[in-house]
């Protein structure tokens, strides 16, 4: 490939260019696409800027802009977006949200991947673009919207052992991010989560226990317990995490 001089100003304006149209991902378009000649060009573009110049000031430029470019897309639209929302409405636009958000950081990192592949190496102490996407979500998205998203999750599993029909597929999409945010890292956001329903079911079945123990017979009372240990079972294999329904059988 022969070496191309772009000036700074030009190549952070085609940058741009690739982040306005990836931005339409988030926006409520993930049909969007780039052709192979703009990724071609929008790649080069980051090549170029980063041989010619040579200068880590320059590329740490380019590594920023990828940054601000997730951040401003989350002040601008993904926060505005759910920021108002509550319970299975909040639930629905996260999943939507994160799955689209997903695909545009997938697209930036593709188009600015020479950074991945010869800055960041040789600076131990920057994150990969891979991470930056999903620290950027989980700091600024997924901590500020944590407890209301566990009490949507929680009502709608209440809900559904009250015998009221719920949204199963959106349930598990919406604990499936919990799992899939906690494996960056090591946080497990999702064993929180968990810890808070395991309580509340505790919580839950001690008060009928009592109920039962008052009104029914031995026989009775059992037959309840079996009920509803296999209803939790049910539950948990529908929704939840294969390893949380041995805690709940043993709650």
């Amino acid at each position: 490939m022969i070496l191309k001089y772009i000036p700074l100003d030009e190549g952070m304006m085609i940058m741009d260019e690739a982040i306005v149209k990836a931005k339409k991902i988030i926006e409520g378009y993930p049909e969007t696409k780039f052709s192979g000649e703009e990724y071609q060009r929008f790649y080069e573009c980051v090549y170029f800027m980063c041989t010619y110049h040579s200068s880590n000031e320059k590329t740490m430029q380019l590594y920023e802009k990828f940054r601000n470019s997730l951040e401003e897309s989350i002040f601008s639209t993904v926060l505005p977006t759910l920021v108002n929302k509550q319970g299975a409405n909040l639930l629905r636009e996260f999943v939507v949200i994160w799955s689209n958000y997903k695909l545009m950081a997938r697209w930036l990192c593709r188009f600015f991947e020479y950074l991945d592949r010869f800055f960041i190496p040789q600076h131990i102490e920057l994150e990969s673009l891979n991470g930056i996407s999903f620290s950027c979500f989980r700091d600024l998205v997924f901590k500020k919207l944590y407890c209301r998203l566990i009490e949507a999750a929680l009502t709608l599993i209440n809900q559904e052992r009250e015998g009221q029909q719920i949204d199963c597929v959106l349930l598990k999409n919406g604990l499936d991010i919990f799992v899939e945010i906690s494996d960056y890292k090591g946080v497990n956001y999702y064993e929180d989560f968990e810890r808070i329903m395991l309580t509340e079911i505790s919580g839950y079945y001690s008060r009928l226990a009592s109920e039962w123990l008052l009104h029914d017979s031995s026989a009775e009372y059992v037959q309840k317990v079996f009920w509803c240990l296999n209803r939790e079972k049910q539950r948990a294999r529908q929704y939840l995490h294969p390893d949380t329904e041995v805690k709940i059988v043993q709650v």
